[in-house]
């Protein structure tokens, strides 16, 4: 992923490159219909971009996408992630609605793991 800022004068800005699938590539795998994790797996093992039908000009956004994510901080001790049980969960579900969770009600949220807990 390659993010940057285009000025007014079309000049770039270039200001991180992250060489690995981000937590949002949900969101284009939405909008392109293309499952970015299988491609790069398929990728790194030889296959080529022509290969996997992904040319870029066949490529085409279709609607919009929204990723919201539950997290577990405390936002009085500076967002920093909490543990504890979770009591009750409900997950949002039907089509077009993306769940990637690992929380369920009755689960023990650990210290050890990043607070991502779900992504819708």
């Amino acid at each position: 992923t390659v993010e940057f800022l285009i000025d007014e004068n079309g000049r770039h800005y270039f200001m991180e490159v992250n060489p690995r699938v981000q937590v949002e590539h949900t969101v284009t795998e939405e909008v392109t219909n293309i499952d970015i994790v299988q491609k790069s797996i398929l990728i790194a093992g030889g296959a080529s971009l022509e290969d996997l039908g992904l040319i870029q000009e066949d490529i085409v956004a279709r609607g919009v996408a929204i990723q919201c994510r539950i997290t577990t901080e405390d936002p009085s001790r500076d967002f920093a992630p909490d543990t504890g049980m979770l009591d009750v969960c409900f997950h949002s579900a039907g089509p077009g609605i993306r769940v990637d969770a690992a929380a369920y009600a009755g689960m023990v949220v650990q210290p050890f793991y990043d607070s991502l807990i779900v992504k819708y």
